[in-house]
C-alpha cells in the first residue's frame, strides 16, 4: 500500500467536545520488531483505544490493530544480498513517512530497533517537532558506538530492554529508562516435558538434541548441513534424538531444499512448538541471534553458530567494536558461558567438541544454573506495558 493514498488517520471538527484520537506513528523493520510492537500496541490500545496506531507493520502488529503503510515483510533484508532486493521500497518508504512528520505529525513516533533507516527517521522527527520514544535501541555498543550521540539527541525517551544499556545512554546524557526485556512475557513452554515428548510422539524417555539453524533462508543455507552431521554424530554417541524446532517463517520444504531429504531422515521436524522443545532438551545447538537469548532464558545449555556470507562477514568485522562475544547470553554474563564457534569454526567436529562437554556433569547443570542468572539479569516481565505507559505520558 502506498502512504501517499492514505487518508489523515485522525482529527474531529472544530466543534467536537471529545479529544481528537492521539495519533502514534509506529516503526519496526524487522521480524522481532513486529512482535515485540504488536505487544505495545495491544498494551497503548488497553489503555486508550482511541489511539490511533499507523507505520511500518509486519503481521502481529497488523493483527494488533496497527494500520500499515508499509508492511515489515517488503523492506526486512538479511545480509547485503537480500538488501539489496528492498533497498527501493525501503526507500519509499522512508520518504512517504518523512511527508507525513511534515504535512500532517502525528502525536508520537515509536521505534523500534531497525538501526539505520529508524535513526534517520528520528532525524526528521526530531526537525518536525514530533517527539520521538525509541524501544529497543540498536545495539550501537556492538558497533558505530559513534551513533550513541546521534540517538540521544534525537529520542525524548529511550526505553532499553538490556540493563547495561541504561548506563551506557544515561552517561551520554540520554533521557532513559530500562523497562525489562519484552521475551520474558512470551518465552515459556506450553506443557511440561512428559506432554511435550507425547504430543509429538517421541518416547517418554526419549533425550533430545534441539537444532534452531534459523529463522531466514540464508541462514538455514550456511548453517543446516553442519548442525545436522554433527547432530547425527552426538545422537549415536550420546542416545540423543534430534530435533529441529522450526522457526514460523521456514516451512520443512526449506530444509529439504537446503541439506536434502537424506539428511533429514532421522530428524524429527516440529513446528510450533519451539519453547517446549527446547525447554525438554538435554541441549541446543543454536544460530546466532535471538534464539540464543530464547534457548537461555528457557535454562538450555547450548553451543552457538555464527555464519554469515564471506562479504558480509568481512564487513561486520571491520565495523564491531567493542564485544568480546556474538551470542547475547555471553555478552549479558560478561564471560563465555557456552561455546560461540564463528564463520570457518562452524564444522560438524568443531561443534561436536564443543557441544560434548555440555552433557556431562557438573558443568550441563553449571552451564543451566549461568543461564539462569542471565534470565534474572533482564529484570521483570511487562515490559511492553509499561512503555505504553511511557507513550500515553509523552502525549498527556
Amino acid at each position: 500500500m502506498q502512504a501517499e493514498s492514505a487518508v489523515r488517520l485522525g482529527g474531529t471538527s472544530s466543534n467536537a467536545v471529545a479529544r481528537a484520537p492521539r495519533r502514534v506513528m509506529i516503526v519496526a523493520g524487522e521480524a522481532s520488531g513486529d512482535l515485540h510492537g504488536a505487544d505495545f500496541a495491544t498494551q497503548l490500545l488497553a489503555r486508550d483505544p482511541t489511539c490511533e496506531l499507523f507505520g511500518i507493520a509486519g503481521e502481529q502488529m497488523r493483527a494488533a490493530g496497527v494500520r500499515a503503510l508499509y508492511r515489515t515483510e517488503d523492506i526486512a533484508g538479511l545480509g547485503l544480498a537480500e538488501l539489496t532486493s528492498t533497498i527501493r521500497r525501503t526507500a519509499g518508504a522512508l520518504r512517504a513517512l518523512r511527508r507525513i512528520l511534515r504535512q500532517d505529525p502525528p502525536d508520537l513516533v515509536v521505534l523500534i530497533d531497525y538501526a539505520e533507516f529508524n535513526l534517520m527517521l528520528a532525524g526528521s522527527a526530531r526537525r518536525a517537532g514530533v517527539p520521538v520514544l525509541y524501544y529497543i535501541l540498536p545495539q550501537v555498543w556492538a558497533w558505530r558506538r559513534g551513533r550513541i550521540g546521534k540517538l540521544v539527541k534525537r529520542a525524548q525517551r529511550m526505553a532499553v530492554v538490556f540493563p547495561f544499556e541504561a548506563e551506557l545512554y544515561a552517561r551520554a546524557g540520554g533521557n532513559v529508562s530500562f523497562v525489562g526485556h519484552p521475551l520474558l512475557d512470551r518465552v515459556a513452554p506450553a506443557q511440561n516435558r512428559a506432554a511435550t515428548l507425547a504430543r509429538h510422539g517421541l518416547a517418554p524417555d526419549a533425550r533430545l538434541l534441539a537444532l534452531l539453524p534459523g529463522s531466514r533462508h540464508a541462514e538455514v543455507g550456511y548453517l543446516l548441513r553442519p548442525l545436522l552431521e554433527a547432530a547425527m554424530v552426538l545422537a549415536a554417541k550420546y542416545d540423543l534424538t534430534p530435533v529441529i524446532a522450526l522457526a514460523p517463517t521456514l516451512a520443512a520444504n526449506d530444509l529439504y531444499a537446503a541439506a536434502g531429504a537424506a539428511a533429514l531422515e532421522r530428524v524429527h521436524i516440529i513446528q510450533d512448538d519451539t519453547y517446549s522443545i527446547i525447554a525438554a532438551s538435554e541441549l541446543a545447538l543454536v544460530a546466532s541471534g535471538t534464539a540464543t537469548l530464547e534457548t537461555a532464558l528457557l535454562g538450555c545449555p547450548m553451543v552457538i553458530a555464527y555464519k554469515l556470507s564471506f562479504l558480509t562477514y568481512s564487513l561486520a568485522r571491520l565495523l564491531v567494536r567493542g564485544v568480546d562475544h556474538v551470542g547475547m547470553p555471553n555478552i549479558l554474563a560478561g564471560r563465555p558461558v557456552v561455546p560461540e564457534l564463528i564463520q570457518g569454526d562452524v564444522t560438524a567436529a568443531h561443534l561436536v567438541r564443543a557441544a560434548e562437554p555440555l552433557l556431562a556433569e557438573p558443568l550441563h547443570s553449571e552451564t543451566a544454573a549461568a543461564l539462569r542468572a542471565v534470565r534474572a539479569s533482564l529484570g521483570a516481565p511487562g515490559a511492553a506495558a509499561r512503555v505504553a505507559a511511557m507513550a500515553l505520558e509523552m502525549m498527556a
